[in-house]
């Protein structure tokens, strides 16, 4: 079985053409589990098939994740930068393409080789500055999904977030991906305003159960909070990560949004065939 790895940021993915492969779609949550274990096997934040896109769709391909868990993600915005050159350097869609995933239709575009820009799914279901009691103390946490069906972030503000305690940040992630008033759980952002349109982030991923090097759409949420809150312009917004820097612009109709982008790298780690024996 053919495999690529890559990653965008710090979020790193196996990529398995399945157009190709024609792997029973059912093995690939154990396929996931078992490939992105990081000490027994290649090891990765998910893994993603390339498939035909659905009967009725127009799109180039068709783009299925799973959380390193097994678990079915409805779409990872990384990922998708990621995909979208495979899909480019493949000779599966050209400079600008269409790719279907769970959560709906993303857009992608070749900026040069390594940087790649999505749009990505709609914001929904926005929620700002709810009180949320962690261990007695309130944290103001604002929600917002993206696509449909929607991928759940919660965003926290949280001063001298880079300082702040590493276990206590973990603790702090865990209780609130699993708050009751989010029925599909959430991935957890927390963030700081560093400066003029600049932010740093930190993201605790569902399905990855720990914090990740950059999410891509735990960042679009952020931002599109931020902007809805006036806390930011949308334009051209840095946002800092462990694994490097992405760039959000937020297109506003009126007092809603209309398009979201995310812009950032993508690397090639390796190309090669999957030998694993326990598969």
């Amino acid at each position: 079985m053919k495999f690529w790895k890559m990653n965008g940021a710090g979020n790193d993915f196996i990529i398995i053409n399945n157009i190709e492969e024609k792997i029973p779609t059912e093995e690939f949550p154990r396929m996931a589990k078992l490939l992105c274990e990081r000490h027994l096997s290649i090891g990765a934040d998910g893994l993603m098939a390339v498939e035909k896109p659905t009967e009725n769709v127009t799109a180039d391909y068709r783009m299925l994740f799973y959380n390193s868990d097994g678990s079915m993600g409805e779409m990872c915005g990384n990922g998708a930068r990621c995909i979208c050159r495979y899909g480019y350097e493949k000779g599966l869609a050209g400079t600008v393409q269409k790719v279907e995933t769970t959560a709906g239709i993303v857009i992608g575009e070749r900026i040069d080789k390594r940087l790649y820009r999505i749009r990505l799914n709609d914001p929904c279901n926005l929620r700002f500055d709810e009180p949320i009691a962690v261990d007695g103390r309130l944290y103001s946490c604002s929600y917002a999904e993206l696509g449909s069906p929607g991928i759940p972030h919660c965003v926290v503000a949280i001063k001298n977030l880079r300082d702040y305690p590493e276990s206590e940040l973990l603790e702090l992630a865990r209780r609130l991906r699993n708050y009751k008033g989010y029925p599909k759980g959430a991935n957890v952002n927390f963030c700081e305003i560093i400066g003029p349109d600049l932010v740093f982030e930190r993201t605790y991923e569902r399905g990855v159960e720990d914090f990740t090097y950059a999410c891509g759409t735990g960042t679009g949420s952020v931002v599109a909070i931020l902007t809805l809150q006036g806390r930011v312009s949308g334009r051209n917004v840095k946002v800092d990560v462990p694994g490097g820097t992405l760039v959000i612009d937020v297109e506003m109709k009126g007092d809603k949004i209309e398009n979201l982008y995310l812009t950032g790298p993508t690397n090639i780690v390796a190309k090669g065939e999957i030998a694993d024996e326990d598969l």
